[in-house]
């Protein structure tokens, strides 16, 4: 059960880096630093928004329309967050 929650921590951990990951090559490629058309840098994004997108576009039907601004990430980091801080506080306790 240990293995379990260590898992799922670093789970949650990586994620958010995959999170982070996704909004700087995003801000890169905004900025003409990054080309779409370098076949890495287009697998990279690709991945990236693969696995952040669809809790992305769950978090953004709530929000108002901010422009250009997408406070999107930063909610979900939020959330990523206070999971573990609420995984380390209420169940970490019931398994040691």
């Amino acid at each position: 059960m240990i293995a379990i929650f260590y898992l799922v921590l670093q789970l949650l951990k990586l994620y958010s880096y995959v999170v982070i990951a996704n909004v700087i090559i995003s801000w890169l490629i905004a900025f003409n630093v990054l080309n779409t058309q370098n076949r890495f840098v287009y697998a990279v994004l690709d991945f990236t928004y693969r696995l952040t997108e669809p809790f992305l576009r769950r978090i953004r039907r709530f929000l108002p329309n901010l422009g250009a601004l997408d406070i999107s990430p930063i909610i979900l980091l939020l959330l990523i967050w206070f999971i573990e801080m609420c995984m380390k506080l209420y169940i970490a306790p019931m398994i040691f």
